[in-house]
């Protein structure tokens, strides 16, 4: 069996190499190069070194679509993840009708971003409508609005990944717990959470990611108003980008250090969840 895998193992890989470097190598280099350019194609590229960069960070709507894409993310991250865990605990106990409860939490993350932002923007209006105000009028009802939505898309997905961790909790050492007398709250922070710590690795890195990656929902809840004080980083970048001509570059360069302060805070994420696993 060994013979034949290496036999036949760089014509299973060498497609999927060459797929995976055109799809995104490639890709990525020329983006990385680009941000040094001043261009309108990739053809017309002329370099300018780190002018992009400059002329970005000199940005007001830069720097203020990445704090408002900070304070999102910070309270984002928390609200989904508390209450996903949770529902995930309410619905590991022997309650009829738990996989109903399952499926229908789970079912807004099977709707599109757009489609989602849209349906809200129209809920929200009709609210805020009594009162006067739009969603769009003041930068703290997008911010809210902004909130609700991605807890509602994405508590679902993580609860069903939350669920799992707890499943596979071993029932010995609850039992034992409950032996030694431990109460239900220091069972809870003693033994379940220490022993879920991978599903939750996932499901911060799952919900940091697409916190800062937000666009779609962003530009179909609010596109930014008013003024731009609720457009998130993604947001910025593609108005930078399409939206002004002979900025290009500057969208690029966005663009670059967008993925350096999410990989970097990812990594950092991961790496510090992962350090307190505990072998099962």
């Amino acid at each position: 069996m060994q013979k034949t895998l290496k036999k036949y193992f760089v014509v299973f890989t060498v497609p999927t190499l060459i797929a995976f470097a055109l799809a995104f190598i490639v890709p990525f280099v020329m983006g990385l190069y680009l941000s040094f350019c001043k261009f309108t194609t990739v053809t017309d590229a002329e370099f300018v070194g780190l002018k992009n960069y400059f002329r970005a960070f000199e940005e007001p709507d830069f720097l203020n679509a990445t704090w408002f894409t900070v304070r999102f993310a910070v309270i984002a991250i928390i609200s989904i993840n508390v209450l996903s865990f949770v529902m995930a605990l309410l619905l590991t106990r022997k309650i009829k009708g738990t996989n109903l409860f399952r499926t229908v939490f789970f079912m807004p993350n099977l709707i599109g971003g757009i489609i989602l932002g849209y349906i809200w923007q129209s809920m929200i209006n009709a609210i805020l409508v009594n009162y006067g105000t739009t969603l769009v009028a003041n930068a703290k009802f997008g911010y809210i609005g902004l909130i609700v939505l991605m807890n509602w898309q994405m508590i679902g997905y993580m609860m069903i990944i939350y669920i799992a961790g707890l499943q596979n909790v071993p029932t010995d050492l609850i039992e034992a717990a409950h032996i030694d007398g431990a109460t239900a709250r220091q069972t809870l922070f003693r033994v379940k959470i220490p022993m879920v710590m991978p599903s939750i690795s996932i499901c911060l890195f799952l919900t940091l990611s697409n916190c800062f990656k937000l666009f779609d929902q962003n530009l179909a809840l609010t596109a930014g108003a008013p003024s731009k004080k609720t457009a998130m980083m993604a947001l910025d970048i593609y108005n930078t980008f399409y939206g002004r001509s002979g900025f290009e570059g500057v969208g690029q360069a966005k663009a670059v250090m967008f993925f350096i302060v999410v990989a970097t805070i990812a990594l950092t994420q991961l790496r510090f969840t992962r350090s307190k696993e505990v072998e099962q």
